[in-house]
């Protein structure tokens, strides 16, 4: 029997580093991408394992692992990301820009091209990393982890009745890489806020085998998520004035 395949984007390290290393406990054959190259041959996965050094908000780099993703895959991880320290008119354009495309035209363009195998088979996958805060008008971010979530649900319900699931992962704080490299000072926030990457993962793939089309991990979030959706988005984005919950 053939082992099922995983491709899990920005896995060197965090979230996606975690999910990797479950999915090979589970089986998996991993195919892992990730721009920095040294840390993804660096990282301790299974022999077999395809490592794939790729920007994927390059448009070469981009294409060649959307043609990967038409191959054939059983689970699609979206999980590749990053984040500014300074506000939209503080920020480069090129550098949002980058941002935006990497969140959306990237999750667009591999679920698109992962998807049509998969619904012809009448089984698989897309996990896509949004992020707790795109239940939240707090900024260019948000926005962009918004739009995954929005898309995520909509591809839920039209791959379900084909035996196909798209979950989006939201987490909150999570003790990965991410904000030390986009230069943000996380001092100020409480302990019990603060999530582990391989119980984020668990949960992540919990839900989704559980055919999930969201999955919020951590009590402390499920309650953040439920408020923020009940709340007027005015009133979420004043609440939110000075506050990042980027993973």
């Amino acid at each position: 029997m053939t082992a099922p395949t995983a491709l899990v984007t920005g896995a060197a390290s965090g979230i996606g580093a975690a999910l990797a290393r479950r999915l090979a406990d589970t089986g998996h054959r991993l195919v892992l991408v990730d721009r920095d190259g040294e840390r993804l041959e660096a990282a301790p996965f299974p022999a077999g394992t395809e490592r794939l050094t790729a920007d994927l908000a390059a448009e070469d780099d981009l294409a060649r692992v959307e043609a990967r993703c038409r191959d054939g895959l059983d689970l699609l991880v979206n999980n590749a990301g990053f984040g500014h320290p300074t506000r939209f008119l503080d920020t480069p354009i090129a550098a949002e820009i980058a941002m935006a495309r990497l969140h959306m035209e990237t999750v667009l363009r591999l679920t698109h091209a992962a998807l049509p195998p998969m619904l012809a088979r009448g089984s698989g996958g897309v996990l896509n990393t949004a992020s707790l805060l795109g239940f939240f008008p707090s900024s260019t971010y948000s926005a962009t982890k918004a739009w995954v979530i929005n898309f995520s649900q909509a591809t839920a319900r039209a791959a379900r009745p084909h035996g196909v699931t798209v979950t989006a992962l939201c987490p909150g704080f999570t003790r990965t890489g991410f904000h030390g490299s986009a230069g943000m000072d996380m001092a100020t926030i409480p302990g019990f806020l603060w999530l582990d990457p391989d119980r984020v993962a668990a949960a992540a793939l919990r839900d989704w085998r559980k055919g999930k089309a969201l999955s919020v991990p951590g009590w402390q979030y499920k309650l953040v998520a439920a408020f923020g959706r009940a709340l007027p988005p005015s009133l979420a984005g004043r609440l939110l004035s000075g506050t990042d919950m980027r993973r």
